[in-house]
């Protein structure tokens, strides 16, 4: 492996970025929970396959009402996931093999467990009570009703936004669950605290942060009622909690604050329905924000009129369609995150391949648009072997708040169960934290126990011992891919332009960089797809082919198979 220079502002542009959901990864102890001491345990796989950081999924103090992204304790590591000596000897060990360690933050919003909520909410006097969003409820209704929420704001995770404090006599903001409350960003003490846990994070030795939903932390300060869905019983408060007023002021002085003067940093915003012209805004350097940040229109694409849960069929070349426009935005100032997979996430190869007849093909096709695009790729656990979308036969398989929380809506809108499931066998949070499966052995290698959530019962035919030594498998791709990024230059800074193939189907798109020049297409489709070149078929037809994911075509112009996925330079 050959690490980033850290020496250099941009070391992140030839850097892969590998995401580690601690509960589902490794299983040290026989709990059936994955922790530190297992992902110790498996990182010679990581190694193997080349990669530069780990992001680390949340392994806070935490009750787990949404498996660690609800943070009782900002500085103490989960009992479930082991002890802070415990994440110091896998940072030690991380560092040791050349790799870098991110760790996952979440600022907007805490437990409700947290001794600064604990206090806050003792009464309304106490200093800590405007580090979170009060209201009392609204004029003229019955406090604790429903209909008397401040705002007609609908959560993330079904209902209300707000949740009636009996002590108190007032609400609560939470975004997500009632189990998670939302800091107020206004109050400069809340920030200062943030602050400093990150500037004792950051000496502790850990790289630098991914931050959870941290353009939802400015809030409209007036806080008012969203145009009320269709159907629905909410409005959408979307445009008063995301990219607030001071969003901006608030990621510089976090800047200021935290990061200044320290190099090798790595620093990545999960930003939910962030537009092209914002993330400009956050990632180009000048302005000292963060380096790159996560948007959602290409995950957003197959969700239907009412949720992502109500999906629809996608049409050939909307996902290229994409990235191409994400690529050209962020192609003169600003840097893109690449992804297909994470821990929100259904696995691509279902969701947008074919796991069934072209699993193989289309796990390393939808691997090779994404890697060699401009932007730094990022690997969810498990995507690296092809894992799929698992079986759900009833809603006692599932363990995500999100998908419970729906499905207990849709029972209450008059929804069959059968009706509820539809929509969550397929885009169900818990498709992507199924336990990764490393061998061909009881519950996959992953735990001696029962684990949290059912091993994928495909786990017999894909796993990773099988693949390690297979010049085709899914992992060796990717180990290609990862490699093509770290000795090619012309992968980490070439630029970007999309070609027309004459079929949507078909992505393809040329990369270059000062004199070295790189075409990638792929037929991202399940049935054979025709070429149609518009004169660039000279220019490339006896470039050599570097990295192919199967038989290729004799020729540029020849029939490509479905999912077929080559790369060539000149």
């Amino acid at each position: 492996m050959t690490p980033p220079e850290i020496e250099r502002p941009d070391w992140f542009r030839s850097a892969v970025v590998y995401q580690v959901y601690p509960r589902s990864f490794q299983d040290s102890d026989g709990d059936g929970v994955g922790d530190l001491r297992g992902i110790r345990s498996r990182l010679d796989h990581l190694e193997m396959l080349g990669v530069d950081v780990i992001w680390l999924s949340p392994v806070y103090r935490s009750p787990q009402a949404d498996n660690g992204y609800d943070i009782s304790d900002y500085e103490d590591i989960d009992p479930t996931f082991g002890t802070l000596a415990d994440f110091d000897e896998l940072l030690e060990d991380v560092h040791a093999r050349g790799m870098k360690l991110v760790m996952d933050l979440v600022v907007n919003h805490t437990s409700d467990e947290h001794p600064w909520f604990v206090e806050s909410r003792s009464s309304r006097d106490n200093p800590k009570r405007d580090w979170y969003w009060w209201r009392p409820a609204r004029a003229g209704t019955e406090p604790g009703r429903p209909g008397s929420e401040p705002t007609n704001w609908e959560s993330f995770f079904s209902g209300p936004t707000w949740q009636w404090d009996e002590p108190t006599g007032e609400y609560y903001l939470h975004l997500f669950d009632r189990k998670q409350p939302d800091l107020n960003w206004e109050n400069p003490e809340v920030r200062h605290a943030v602050y400093a846990m990150m500037r004792r994070w950051l000496d502790r030795g850990i790289d630098g942060f991914r931050m959870d939903v941290i353009n939802l932390i400015s809030k409209h300060p007036d806080l008012p009622d969203g145009a009320v869905r269709s159907g629905s019983a909410f409005g959408d408060g979307f445009p008063y909690y995301a990219a607030g007023p001071r969003l901006h002021e608030y990621l510089q002085e976090m800047h200021r604050e935290v990061f200044a003067g320290r190099v090798g940093l790595l620093t990545v915003a999960e930003t939910p329905g962030v537009t092209q012209s914002e993330a400009v805004l956050f990632t180009d350097p000048a302005r000292r924000e963060v380096d790159m940040v996560f948007q959602f229109d290409h995950v957003g694409l197959d969700h239907g009129p009412g949720s992502k849960f109500h999906t629809r069929t996608l049409e050939p070349g909307e996902l290229a369609a994409s990235f191409t426009s994400w690529q050209d935005a962020l192609a003169e100032v600003g840097w893109n995150s690449l992804y297909l997979a994470n821990h929100d996430q259904a696995r691509p190869v279902s969701r947008f391949g074919d796991d069934d007849r072209w699993w193989r093909e289309s796990a390393t096709a939808l691997a090779t648009i994404l890697h060699l695009q401009r932007g730094t790729p990022y690997i969810y656990q498990g995507e690296e072997i092809g894992m799929t979308n698992t079986v759900f036969s009833s809603i006692e398989d599932f363990r995500d708040v999100e998908s419970l929380n729906h499905f207990a809506h849709e029972i209450a809108r008059g929804s069959s169960p059968a009706e509820a499931l539809l929509g969550l066998s397929s885009q169900s949070r818990d498709n992507a934290r199924t336990p990764v499966q490393w061998e061909d052995a009881p519950q996959a290698g992953f735990t001696t126990g029962v684990p949290w959530l059912a091993v994928n019962p495909n786990a017999d035919r894909i796993f990773a011992a099988a693949q390690y030594d297979d010049p085709r498998s899914v992992f060796s791709h990717y180990r290609a891919l990862v490699r093509l990024r770290h000795e090619m230059p012309v992968v980490a800074h070439g630029s970007f332009a999309r070609i027309d193939a004459g079929d949507p189907a078909i992505f393809a798109f040329e990369r270059r960089w000062k004199d070295d020049r790189m075409l990638v297409v792929a037929n991202l489709s399940s049935d054979p797809r025709r070429p149609v070149w518009p004169g660039v078929l000279a220019e490339w037809s006896a470039a050599p082919v570097v990295l192919g994911n199967g038989a290729q075509p004799a020729s540029l112009d020849a029939e490509l198979p479905p999912w077929a996925a080559q790369v060539r330079t000149a």
